[in-house]
């Protein structure tokens, strides 16, 4: 019997040893895979019929953005995309197209997505909120109506309580931080904090860093995403774009710091998305990714903030629903031109 149980633990060793070259030979080749194998040089093209330019600042570096042909008298909107791993002004395009023919848009690229620069630095919060109140401020020069797209959100909301003279209104699509406060003891949220720190510092490393992301933004994971976004298939440009964005140079670093969750502002809906007194629509649906628990109380606790819900739409009302979602919009500028 001892024979036979030894036997048995020299066989289960020898599966968990085959078990562990396996993985090793697999991540081996995949890394081999990524870096010679799969282009990481493309270079993004909207197509959008606007001026395209790039601005600069010490402070966040290269902003790639789309700006209307027209003149306008009205006050200029400010596009910004949300964030995720494969994001950039494409996930803008139908409100560009809408509104640009007659009001002067702009678009705007965040650091490390679309067409911005996507230098090795710390992404972080702060990162993107001095990006947007310089890029207004300095390139613009005149309050905006910004219209922001899910975690950028955040964004907006600490621009505005750091400088109150940047925009007229705020038009926020799915924002992020309207889930119910986490009431876990805060050594959990310590020790949270502690392993995303570790798994950053793994990810980061080099030698499987871009083949990491790689995975992350196949082809078919994009498609996925969007698929859950949309009722029924998403467009194909807006795929191609998404992983056309996702392959430049540098392309993973900022997503890899989203992905260990570096980008999200802590507690944001009681230090800032409270503190605005801008007027404030919420255009909110059936998105997989968000949660809009504390919206209503929101809403009715402050008389600036409103809302709209979407019924039919899951993430992307400006792709599916766009009739009903410009209305809105554009009556709500309207109101504060």
């Amino acid at each position: 019997m001892t024979k036979k149980r030894a036997e048995q633990s020299k066989a289960v060793g020898w599966s968990l040893g085959s078990l562990a070259l396996l993985a090793l030979a697999l991540r081996a080749g995949w890394i081999l895979y990524s870096k010679k194998y799969i282009d990481h040089h493309a270079k993004v093209n909207l197509m959008l019929d606007a001026e395209h330019h790039t601005f600069e600042s010490d402070t966040v570096g290269k902003i790639n953005y789309y700006e209307s042909k027209v003149d306008s008298k009205q006050p200029p909107i400010l596009l910004i995309h949300g964030i995720h791993l494969f994001a950039g002004g494409h996930d803008m395009v139908p409100v560009f197209e809408a509104f640009s023919p007659y009001r002067k848009v702009y678009l705007l690229d965040l650091p490390g997505f679309g067409g911005s620069e996507k230098s090795d630095r710390p992404y972080r919060p702060l990162l993107y909120q001095a990006a947007i109140s310089e890029f207004v401020r300095n390139q613009i020069g005149q309050p905006v109506h910004v219209l922001v797209m899910g975690q950028s959100a955040e964004f907006v909301a600490m621009a505005d309580e750091q400088d109150s003279d940047l925009f007229k209104s705020i038009v926020m699509i799915n924002p992020s931080g309207m889930e119910m406060p986490d009431t876990g003891h805060i050594s959990e949220s310590k020790w949270w904090e502690q392993f995303q720190n570790l798994i950053l510092s793994y990810l980061r490393i080099p030698l499987w860093s871009l083949p990491f992301y790689d995975l992350l933004a196949s082809r078919a994971r994009i498609l996925n995403f969007y698929r859950k976004r949309f009722t029924y298939m998403p467009p194909s440009d807006l795929v191609d774009l998404a992983y056309t964005s996702a392959h430049q140079p540098g392309a993973h670093f900022a997503p890899i710091l989203y992905f260990c969750g570096k980008l999200s502002v802590p507690d944001v809906r009681t230090r800032y998305y409270e503190k605005i007194t801008k007027p404030v629509l919420v255009v909110f649906d059936n998105d997989p990714g968000r949660k809009f628990d504390t919206l209503p109380m929101l809403v009715r606790e402050h008389s600036n903030w409103r809302a709209v819900r979407s019924s039919h739409t899951h993430g992307m009302p400006h792709f599916e629903n766009p009739g009903e979602t410009f209305r809105n919009i554009e009556t709500f500028w309207k109101q504060y031109d």
